[in-house]
């Protein structure tokens, strides 16, 4: 399939279509599944020493790291001189991407301090948010800056749904579903729709 063929399926007159079709497919996968609770082993890890008071010392430690990602990413997205972004669209995209990075190193801390069914929330959802980002940043780099924010927005309040979702029902099927996609969808656009200008997500995916 040619470029052009790509940039015509994500086209806005064909939104509609392709929103239909992946909503389809989320549903069916949501019907056909069982119901996939939280289990109280996956909050045993493998290191659960304590040290100067700190429960799982090693778990909420090696989380901070994300900050040396997230902030300087977050500081040149917010300062302008990031790597030659320049659409208003894609210049927010990047900050909610780092602004996710850097909310996970507190959400991930505060989830290993006293790991459970209520705070695992707050380790998964900044995650949720940067690779919501991290999609419709390439659609906006590479297809349409409209296309692209229309995907961001609708990405963010399935990030929002999942989170009710898996709060309300103690079901991980659409958290499961939501990450599926980008683990699909956003190595095929990095590959398959090159662009002609500098990419910024060359720094992150290494595809141009």
């Amino acid at each position: 399939m040619q470029f052009s063929s790509y940039v015509h399926i994500l086209q806005p007159q064909n939104r509609l279509h392709l929103c239909c079709v992946a909503s389809l497919i989320g549903l069916i996968l949501l019907l056909a599944t069982p119901r996939i609770p939280h289990s109280p082993s996956h909050h045993i890890f493998a290191d659960m020493r304590n040290f100067l008071g700190v429960p799982n010392t090693l778990n909420v430690l090696t989380t901070y790291p994300y900050l040396l990602i997230g902030v300087p990413g977050l500081v040149f997205c917010l300062s302008g001189c990031c790597f030659g972004i320049s659409l208003k669209g894609e210049v927010w995209g990047w900050v909610l991407f780092y602004a996710g990075i850097t909310t996970t190193a507190f959400g991930s801390a505060y989830y290993h301090l006293k790991p459970d069914d209520d705070r695992v929330i707050w380790d998964r959802l900044p995650m949720m948010i940067s690779t919501a980002s991290l999609l419709s940043n390439l659609i906006i780099e590479r297809v349409d800056e409209r296309v692209g924010i229309s995907w961001l927005i609708s990405l963010l309040m399935l990030v929002s749904v999942s989170a009710a979702f898996e709060r309300t029902f103690d079901d991980l099927r659409m958290f499961i579903i939501f990450h599926f996609i980008p683990c699909i969808a956003i190595p095929n656009i990095g590959i398959l729709i090159s662009t002609e200008v500098y990419s910024f997500s060359i720094l992150v995916l290494g595809s141009r």
